[in-house]
């Protein structure tokens, strides 16, 4: 899987390498035409950015030992690249540099023209092929494609424009990758997502996995860098107490997590919609669940028309919100521990109990305890952005899924973003994989760490 993977030194030389030609490239000219292009970043379509968010879906659906956690990060990383090689035509925006001094990012070697869609172009096709580790060569080779094609249909700019301003995109892509190679936790663990030397402890109603397949993933990523909050600046809300007494909240929730799965199952009714449509559980079958909110993202820039200013402050906000989600469910997963409700309904309800997301795996459980539930913080943290720049009452119909028959993907409407993150949340309950208690604390903390987001300072 790491194959491609480059090294930490080889990487600090290479952008060594691209630093020493972009000065010397710089020092060719002196007289050039006023300060950037004609126009700010706002003046442009996002087009382009569609093209490669669409792209990024088509290959984090099938790149190996990614989701969710490691796609969270990429997300981050690429938009903050994205961003950064902009930010300078957008003059009501500063520089994330402000924000974390480990980004540095040299005025002195920016070109004094600057094409913002080639300059993109140039960011992403670099960022994607580092931070998309997971994906084959056939999927490096789309990325090159896409490349060329974007450039392909830009061939009237001017040639010393379109040179300075891939140079400008490649160069900040590199500093994105430098600054992420200073977040050793994060790096360490992409290279074993589910380390033999961690062992979950022992307890009554704790998680544990009963295949070498099922061995906890990323149970250090609480440790991760973050970009708006960290996990211990975070709120927490303890799971119920665990009790096998059937009059028990704990039994109770549990129930009603087996009611729920049978029920769906069996009327095959909106509520299996509802389970497979919001699954995104699968590695190649679906793309993850940080990934589902870049879909919607996408679907929220075509539906409103934002121009490419707007659409990179709400792809750099909604990837800071799903890194920090990951970063503090994983903590909080792996200090409570708790056991999946489809192993409790196993022992104490029904020994033939099988979850809706059964029968599209090859084992029952995703592999990492229940409390708080994923999918419901990232859906909030999600929400939360959508919400602050859009307003919550906005109609919405998400056609990720649209025209795939392995399962229930047809679009479904929504009155509120609201409303769409909590039957995200509710979805989990239906597939059987996740009590109430799960997903209302990761709603919750979702949208307390999409407020921290939100209160970002980015603007002048």
């Amino acid at each position: 899987m790491m194959s491609t993977f480059i090294t930490k030194n080889n990487y600090l030389l290479a952008t060594l390498f691209i630093l020493l030609t972009l000065i010397n490239f710089g020092c060719q000219k002196e007289d050039e035409t006023p300060l950037f292009a004609e126009t700010e970043v706002n003046q442009e379509n996002s087009e382009v950015i569609l093209r490669w968010n669409s792209l990024f879906l088509e290959l984090e659906k099938d790149a190996i030992g990614m989701r969710p956690n490691a796609t969270a990060r990429a997300l981050a990383y690429i938009h903050l690249a994205g961003y950064e090689a902009l930010q300078v035509g957008m003059p009501n925006y500063i520089s994330n540099q402000t924000h974390y001094p480990e980004l540095i990012i040299s005025e002195e070697l920016r070109p004094d023209n600057i094409d913002w869609t080639i300059a993109l172009n140039a960011a992403y096709a670099r960022v994607y092929k580092h931070f998309l580790y997971g994906i084959n060569d056939e999927g490096q080779q789309q990325i090159t494609a896409l490349y060329n094609e974007i450039l392909t249909d830009l061939d009237n700019r001017n040639t010393d424009l379109r040179q300075q301003s891939i140079f400008w995109g490649n160069y900040v892509a590199e500093q994105i990758i430098v600054f992420s190679l200073t977040d050793t936790s994060a790096e360490d663990q992409i290279t074993e997502p589910q380390p033999l030397s961690y062992e979950p402890p022992i307890g009554t109603g704790y998680w544990t996995y009963s295949h070498e397949l099922e061995r906890a993933l990323f149970p250090y990523w609480g440790t991760v860098r973050t970009f708006a909050i960290t996990p211990a600046e975070t709120s927490t809300v303890p799971p119920l107490e665990y009790s096998e007494n059937p009059d028990s909240p704990f039994h109770n929730q549990m129930t009603e997590v087996y009611l729920a799965n049978n029920r769906a199952k069996e009327e095959d009714s909106d509520e299996l919609w509802i389970a497979e449509f919001w699954c995104d559980d699968v590695e190649g079958l679906m793309i993850s669940p940080p990934a589902r909110q870049l879909s919607i993202a996408n679907q929220l820039i075509v539906q409103h028309n934002l121009n490419m200013e707007e659409a990179l402050v709400l792809l750099l906000k909604t990837g800071f919100a799903l890194n920090d989600a990951a970063a503090a469910t994983w903590k909080y997963k792996y200090e409570y521990m708790l056991m999946r409700p489809s192993v409790y309904i196993n022992e104490i309800i029904d020994p033939a109990y099988q979850t809706n997301l059964f029968r599209l795996v090859d084992w029952p459980n995703p592999t990492f305890p229940a409390y708080p539930s994923g999918h419901s913080c990232f859906a909030a943290s999600a929400a939360g952005v959508f919400i602050d720049i859009f307003g919550n009452n906005t109609v919405f119909t998400d056609r990720t899924h649209e025209g795939r028959e392995e399962f229930r993907g047809m679009p479904r409407t929504f009155s509120s973003f609201e409303q769409m993150a909590e039957e995200n949340s509710l979805s989990r309950i239906l597939l059987g994989v996740h009590a109430k208690m799960d997903c209302d604390e990761g709603l919750r903390l979702g949208y307390e760490i999409a407020a921290a987001v939100n209160a970002l300072n980015i603007s002048n």
